[in-house]
């Protein structure tokens, strides 16, 4: 008998030793059975305990069978509830009748066949458990009709936002436009004409840049946009992007630095689009930027990636509003969006069109008023991963390093910790987050592998402890986990973690970067030992 839901059965009979021979007879359902020597001891149960079955005798002082069926059943809470009456007196089609319209459902007579009564309760049993299931099943799928249901009206919502957004901001530009037509119908003086046709000039290039990013989103959703991919200078891609969106940031007096690891990062991919990513996220800081605030973008290599991060000291973002923040027609609740105006759709571009580079968009901030970081991901061609990988070999090897790795899945802590030894490595592991931070202050490693999903203490809270000592500030500290959303990743990036690594590892991907960390290491050492 299935075991998902758990069902009680009632026995109630005046006489103890019929009461045992039931326990006896049924002893082997899958069920808790439960006695009432008398009718008001029967209520009593019915009152405290959701009861599948009730087995009753017939014949009882105060209520009999019949009366206390009637009274069970006559109660809301009840009414489906499986009622056996047992009667040690002939039973008859008078018998039956009585005990059907009380409220029973079947009748066992005297003396009781052990197979018949348990075959009987068993079968109610069952019902009960499978309609118990469905009313499960009902209750889920209309939670799940109502979250659809309210998925849908926000949706709907957010699209009529949108829509008003829209008009407005199509309608903005036309007033002044339609002004500065006037105006040249009706100034013959040269000043006076040269700045209407500047403002129509500034206000046509605002129209032109909406239609563009509508048309944009248009083909991103359909799938008809297609990538001219061309090798691309980082560098190059930033310097058009500023050039597109300095004259805003001068306009509000906000400070611009670029910092870029040489003019050797380089990907694959469309130019016009890559110029597009990055003028955008420096349009969207500079939009949510307060006068006079600090934009800040740094382009850098990251293991196999080209990394861009545009931050700022605006207004920040809701911790909420962090995964939906590319979502098209979904708009943070930023003070500065309606008063700076604009469709709310270029960090969807920016979204969609990183991905179809291949690469990755993280968005962080602590908070409303903390400001925020959009950091691009992407990736580095294979021909230059290869050459630099080719020239890497020839250079010196780094030296071996003290490596803490913590999993609790043996089999991947033994077979990692056994290939990071035969690369030179020390090698100490950890099978829970409580031991992994005792062996951390104990083994004081250079790097410290935490799978996330661990007993006792996640990674997430063993990471946030070790960055808490003074000695374990700056071990280099990577998330090892099956979960590779932005959420994750950025989840990783708050606890302290200095990479995310998504399971299962690449080992020679994992071996390349512990490389590159420690021959960077080796050359701190030995700066500072000249």
């Amino acid at each position: 008998m299935s075991q998902d839901e758990p069902v009680q059965i009632l026995l109630v009979d005046d006489q103890p030793g019929k009461l045992l021979s039931y326990e006896a007879m049924l002893a082997d359902l899958d069920a808790t059975l439960i006695r009432a020597s008398s009718a008001s001891e029967a209520l009593e149960q019915l009152l405290r305990t959701d009861i599948a079955v009730v087995l009753i005798d017939v014949c009882m002082p105060e209520l009999d069978g019949f009366e206390l069926a009637a009274m069970i059943r006559g109660h809301p809470r009840y009414r489906n509830t499986a009622i056996i009456l047992v009667s040690a007196v002939l039973v008859n089609d008078v018998h039956r009748l009585k005990g059907y319209h009380a409220g029973a459902m079947d009748y066992v007579g005297v003396p009781v066949v052990p197979e018949i009564l348990r075959a009987k309760v068993a079968v109610f049993a069952d019902l009960y458990r499978k309609s118990r299931r469905l009313e499960r099943m009902n209750e889920e799928l209309e939670r799940r009709v109502e979250e659809r249901t309210a998925a849908l009206r926000a949706s709907d919502r957010r699209k009529d936002e949108f829509l008003a957004i829209l008009a407005h901001e199509l309608r903005n530009p036309l007033a002044p436009m339609l002004n500065s037509i006037h105006l040249l119908r009706a100034c013959a003086e040269p000043t006076q004409r040269a700045r209407a046709v500047e403002v129509i000039d500034r206000q046509l290039g605002h129209l032109i840049r909406l239609v563009d990013d509508l048309l944009d989103v248009s083909r991103i959703t359909t799938g008809k946009l297609e990538l001219r991919t061309e090798s691309v200078k980082i560098v190059e891609a930033l310097e058009y992007a500023v050039e597109r969106v300095q004259p805003e940031i001068e306009h509000r007096g906000q400070q611009l630095s670029v910092a870029v690891e040489g003019d050797a990062l380089v990907v694959d991919g469309d130019a016009t689009r890559l110029t597009q990513i990055f003028s955008n996220l420096l349009q969207n800081a500079s939009k949510f930027t307060e006068r006079g605030g600090k934009i800040a973008v740094r382009a850098e290599r990251s293991e196999g990636d080209v990394l861009v991060s545009v931050r700022d000291t605006g207004v920040g973002i809701a911790p909420e509003m962090l995964e939906s923040i590319y979502e098209l027609f979904s708009q943070g609740d930023r003070s500065l969006e309606r008063h700076q105006g604009g469709l709310g759709i270029g960090l969807t571009i920016v979204k969609r069109l990183v991905e179809l580079h291949g690469g990755s968009v993280v968005a962080r901030s602590d908070g409303l008023g903390a400001g925020s970081e959009f950091a691009v991901s992407l990736p580095i061609p294979a021909e230059i991963a290869a050459a630099e990988c080719s020239a890497a070999s020839e250079a010196p090897l780094p030296s071996p390093q003290r490596i803490l790795l913590a999993d609790d899945n043996r089999d991947s802590l033994e077979s990692l910790a056994l290939l990071l030894e035969l690369q030179g490595n020390t090698v100490r592991t950890a099978v829970d987050g409580v031991h992994a931070v005792a062996e951390a202050e104990a083994f004081r490693p250079d790097v410290v592998l935490l799978d996330v999903g661990m007993p006792n203490m996640n990674g997430y809270d063993a990471c946030r402890r070790i960055r808490a000592e003074e000695w374990g500030r700056n071990m280099l500290l990577l998330a090892l986990t099956g979960w590779g959303q932005e959420g994750d990743r950025a989840r990783s990036h708050a606890a302290g973690f200095d990479q995310h690594f998504v399971k299962p590892i690449d080992p020679k991907a994992l071996i390349a970067y512990l490389g590159r960390h420690a021959a960077k290491r080796d050359e701190l050492r030995s700066r500072r030992a000249d």
